[in-house]
Parts: C-alpha cells; structure tokens; sequence
C-alpha cells in the first residue's frame, strides 16, 4: 500500500492513504542503519510502502520514495547528526515576530539558505501586527525591506484579527506548505485561523524570559478544508545548517549568486579575495550588512566542520 507519513513520533508513523485512512506504521531495525545519518530515517511528508501486519491496524514501512526536497538542520543535542523537519513541500512559510518574541535577521538567513539549496519556495510570514505602534511599523518597513529587495515575499499577517488570511489561504491551496519558526511566534493559533477545524493546541508567551512555551512536540501534516496540506512544525530556537559546501554558501544567497559573476576569481569566497563584486556591492550600500555577517558566519562554522574532519 502507498501512503503519506503524516506524523511522526519517534518510533510510529502515521501513515495516511489516498482514500484518507490513517495507519500506525513502525519500520524494521535494520531499516534504520541503512545510511541514514539523520535522527529521523522518516519524516512528515514522505511517501512511503507499507505493509499491513497480519490480522492488524498496524503496517511496517517497506520502502521511502525519492524525496522531491526536505528540509533539515542539525539536531538540537548531537550536532553531528541532522534532523529532517519534513520533506516534499511545495510552499515554507517562516512565521516571524519583531518583539514577543524577536525573530533575527541570522536566524531567518539561515532558514532561507537552507530552503534555497533544497529549491523550496520561502515566504516570510510577520505575523502579530495588531500589536505594533506607528515605530514598530516603521520598523518592520525596514526590515522587511532587506528581504523584499532581493526577492522573498514579505505578508503582514494577524491570526487574532485574521488579517491577510484569505491572501495566505490563496497561496496555500493545493500545495504542501510548511510553517516554521520560534516558540511563541503563534503558529499554532495562525494555523488554527487558516483551519479551524484543527483546533491546535496553544500557549501564551513566557512573561520571564519572552520566549514561546512549546506547544508542538512532532511535525504534523494535516489536510486542508480548501485544498493541499499544511505541516505544522515544534518551535525552532536555533537552526543549525549542514551539507553546505564552502564555495557553495553564496549560491543560497539570491542576491550573491547573482553578483558572483563579477568577481575576479571563480571560487570567491567574498571575504579576503581582491576585486569582489559582493565586497564591492556591500560597500556601496546594495547588500544588507546583516545578510554578509549571516553569510560570514555560515563560512565560519563550514571551516570549523572541515577542520574538525581532518584532525578527528
């Protein structure tokens, strides 16, 4: 039988058929070591072959299709190993907060970067505008500006006022869409407003430390009244990135890989080389700063895995 996994729990799958039946699947121990470095051999999103267990409700996974993309970071504890957040999506929605909590340039750079070298769509969400002043407004003008100029959709959002949900639920129609970022951004309740038939569960912020209360433990994919699939994804504190080579980090930033070509040498790395067209640009004012410093610091922690390698 052929299905989409749908949730995960570590050890069980739900596994959901096209005729919308779900399954409790588990796969053989053997099934786990066959080179599959991640943490999770099997993610929300996959298309898998099951086998239901004789005289059961219960299957066990015989095989995972080619994945069309994923996206993964590294896991929170083991950072030699990865984690698949989920796999074949169409649209990744990054849902970001200016205060309560703050969502940061590094933190949104990374994410991107990641979609970009597994070829996802990314739209940025800002999500709680009800709550900001004329300042804050002016502020989220700004910083929005870093991301619309080189291309990524920027949409203000309100789940408590249901602001620009029907523009959101537009795009989302029968594609896969993935919604990510901190605890407390207010996916849950955004999720929720787009689909209310969910009925998500979900916390208030931490008045101590400002920070989301997790509400999502999985990944979870849930099928939509208007059409598609939305995967509702755990808060992410951090996002760690992997598989990234150190001539290849400018290629997931659009507006580098469109300066590279007037670089002097082909394998630029835009920090010390002579001659640089992102140097250049970042000069005279046409490259976000905070977008380099997010660059430099992916090139940093690629040289301290590649020496780390070497000497291990």
């Amino acid at each position: 039988m052929n299905g989409i996994v749908t949730k995960s729990t570590g050890s069980w799958y739900s596994v959901r058929t096209q005729d919308g039946e779900i399954h409790q699947c588990r796969i053989p121990g053997k099934f786990r070591m066959k080179g599959i470095k991640s943490t999770n051999p099997i993610a929300v999103g996959d298309e898998v072959v099951f086998e239901l267990e004789p005289n059961k409700d219960t299957g066990v996974v015989k095989e995972i299709k080619e994945r069309r993309n994923f996206i993964v970071r590294k896991s929170v504890n083991l950072s030699k190993q990865t984690h698949i957040i989920a796999s074949n999506i169409d649209i990744a929605f990054l849902v970001v907060t200016l205060h309560n909590p703050e969502t940061t340039t590094t933190f949104i750079d990374r994410f991107l970067a990641t979609a970009e070298a597994y070829s996802i769509q990314s739209i940025l969400l800002f999500n709680k505008v009800d709550t900001h002043d004329e300042e804050m407004d002016e502020y989220r003008e700004a910083f929005q500006y870093i991301y619309t100029s080189i291309g990524y959709e920027c949409i203000d959002v309100s789940a408590k006022e249901k602001y620009n949900l029907e523009l959101v639920k537009k795009i989302m129609q029968d594609k896969v869409s993935l919604f990510a970022g901190h605890s407390g951004v207010g996916k849950s309740t955004l999720v929720n407003a787009l689909e209310p038939s969910l009925n998500l569960k979900t916390k208030e912020i931490s008045e101590q430390h400002q920070q989301g209360q997790h509400t999502t433990t999985f990944a979870e994919m849930h099928p939509l009244s208007f059409g598609g699939y939305i995967i509702d994804t755990p808060g992410i504190r951090g996002f760690g990135v992997v598989d990234f080579d150190k001539y290849e980090v400018t290629d997931y930033f659009p507006e580098f890989f469109e300066l590279k070509s007037g670089c002097k040498f082909n394998n630029c790395t835009h920090v010390d080389e002579p001659k640089c067209a992102v140097k250049a640009a970042l000069e005279q004012g046409l490259v976000s700063e905070t977008r380099y410093e997010s660059y430099l610091q992916l090139l940093r922690e690629e040289e301290e895995h590649y020496r780390q390698d070497i000497f291990k």
